[in-house]
């Protein structure tokens, strides 16, 4: 009974509209004081949590991500593979898929990837006769990317929440990113293919498809060596991400695309938003100390390894929580409140936190582009200067193929967990 007191009490402050940092935080401190704890726990949690080396990544992969979204790094990127796949059936959503992956294996951000490569994709696409409500499913979609293909911003904080290896999280994360690039380009085409409405474009000259390619390399470069650094332990994660806004830094003034004011704006919209993911962090970490003083994680666990007993059954359970949950919580939230609950259930039935990680990843892109809080859809519709609606009616494919992903992380587990244990 309290249990669901508390998860109303959490649901009824989000739906009038407190902010998640403050909801989580305030009915934390209440809970704590209700239950004749020490309040002296709220800041304690708060200093210990914002404390960790780990969290530097954060901000660091945020400005790097923000240097090169304003020194027009997504354009290069684009007009690269654009160039080589460009002429392809459905050639334009291909090259836009792709450079949403090689922009997440930058950034590690959905924003940015979706905002960076949208700008540029959704008025050519739209140019070259691509249905609307498709293209912008597509970025919507392809967004989600950057918190999957590492380096990724909610496997550092799962990582850190849980006290896992952020580089395993991050070798998991391959192989299901790759298999959802892959699904969301096989779409593409057979949409292309059957559903036309686009002109076909001739192919690119070598010429073009040379130069195009030199002026993407330098970012190309900058994030195979941050990901190698990371993989093969030259450098943790925060050093990896410092190293990765050093060379951001270098590539964008040696190409002259960073100006003084865009350099200010980078700073500043980098801190915004590591503002509200540290607040965001610090309210659910004072929330999960209070329902761990309450043992409402062991009785969560209790009840569905009792109820659900096979690892089939807690999937789906878990994964239509995850969904609704999604409708309401944003993608970082999601992680922050229910991997305490969750995981201790899943390692009871044998699931390896490493591989639960990703499937929590995976489940919170679906809370990305869910309305009414899925921030990609926000991101899309105001790049595009579209209806919310017209956006949340494009991404119902890609949905469908992102739970379809999580069906094959299920069956083939190894598909996250081959290369953390034979790396």
């Amino acid at each position: 009974m309290t249990t669901v007191l508390i998860l109303a009490a959490l649901f009824s402050l989000l739906l009038i509209r407190v902010p998640v940092a403050f909801a989580l935080g305030g009915l934390g401190l209440a809970l704590l004081l209700f239950g004749g704890f020490s309040p002296l726990m709220a800041p304690q949690a708060i200093l210990s949590t914002l404390d960790g080396f780990i969290l530097l990544a954060v901000p660091l992969f945020l400005l790097m991500s923000n240097i090169l979204l304003k020194g027009g790094v997504g354009k290069d990127l684009f007009a690269a593979v654009h160039a080589w796949v460009g002429h392809w059936p459905g050639g334009l959503a291909v090259a836009t898929i792709i450079s949403c992956g090689i922009f997440a294996a930058i950034s590690g951000s959905s924003v940015a990837t979706a905002a960076t490569i949208g700008t540029v994709a959704i008025p050519e696409m739209i140019e070259r006769g691509y249905q609307k409500r498709f293209v912008y499913g597509l970025l919507a979609a392809g967004g989600t990317l950057g918190i999957l293909i590492p380096p990724s911003i909610p496997m550092i904080v799962y990582g850190f929440v849980t006290e896992q290896s952020v580089i395993a999280l991050f070798l998991a994360g391959i192989g299901p990113g790759l298999l959802l690039l892959t699904l969301f380009i096989i779409f593409s085409m057979i949409y292309a293919r059957w559903f036309g409405g686009f002109e076909a474009v001739p192919a690119a000259d070598w010429e073009t498809r040379f130069w195009a390619s030199l002026r993407a390399l330098p970012s190309v470069l900058l994030a195979v060596y941050v990901i190698r650094v990371i993989y093969i332990g030259a450098a943790t994660p925060t050093e990896a991400a410092a190293i990765g806004l050093a060379g951001a830094l270098v590539i964008t003034l040696a190409m002259r695309r960073l100006t003084w004011l865009s350099f200010r704006q980078a700073i500043f919209d980098s801190m915004v938003t590591t503002v509200a993911i540290l607040m965001i962090v610090a309210g659910a970490k004072v929330f999960g100390k209070a329902i761990t003083l309450y043992r409402i994680p062991q009785d969560i666990s209790m009840f569905i390894s009792q109820n659900f007993d096979t690892p089939l059954t807690f999937i789906l359970v878990v994964s239509v929580v995850l969904l609704i949950m999604g409708l309401v919580f944003e993608a970082l939230s999601m992680v922050l409140i229910m991997t305490p609950v969750l995981l201790p259930a899943a390692l009871i039935l044998g699931f390896d936190p490493i591989w639960f990680g990703v499937y929590m990843v995976v489940m919170v892109e679906c809370a990305l582009i869910t309305p009414p809080v899925g921030l990609n859809l926000y991101v899309i519709q105001s790049v595009a200067k579209s209806k919310l609606s017209e956006v949340a009616r494009g991404v119902l494919p890609f949905l469908g193929l992102m739970l379809f992903s999580v069906a094959v992380l299920y069956f083939w587990p190894a598909l996250a967990l081959y290369i953390p244990f034979n790396f």
